[in-house]
């Protein structure tokens, strides 16, 4: 799947701007409870380490691949098209 990096700029934008605080201050990583209630549902491993990364559980990286495809994937007009007609 291609994906529209035009869409997912403005994901992360989005996703900047729910999280900042102080008129528009906002962490490089993403929100900690978000990462802690991702790793209860077993998408991802367990946030609370030194490290500076983590890992998308085989659940958690299929899950992550269809949400992206649906909200950033790049379709001909074709696809669109008939996708609309259902």
């Amino acid at each position: 799947m291609e994906y529209d990096d035009k869409r997912i700029e403005e994901a992360v934008l989005a996703l900047l701007a729910t999280f900042s605080f102080d008129n528009g201050n906002a962490w490089k990583g993403f929100d900690f409870e978000t990462m802690s209630r991702l790793h209860e549902q077993g998408l991802i491993s367990n946030p609370v380490n030194k490290s500076k990364s983590i890992w998308l559980t085989p659940e958690g990286l299929e899950r992550g691949r269809q949400i992206a495809d649906r909200l950033f994937g790049v379709r001909t007009q074709v696809e669109h098209v008939s996708g609309s007609d259902t």
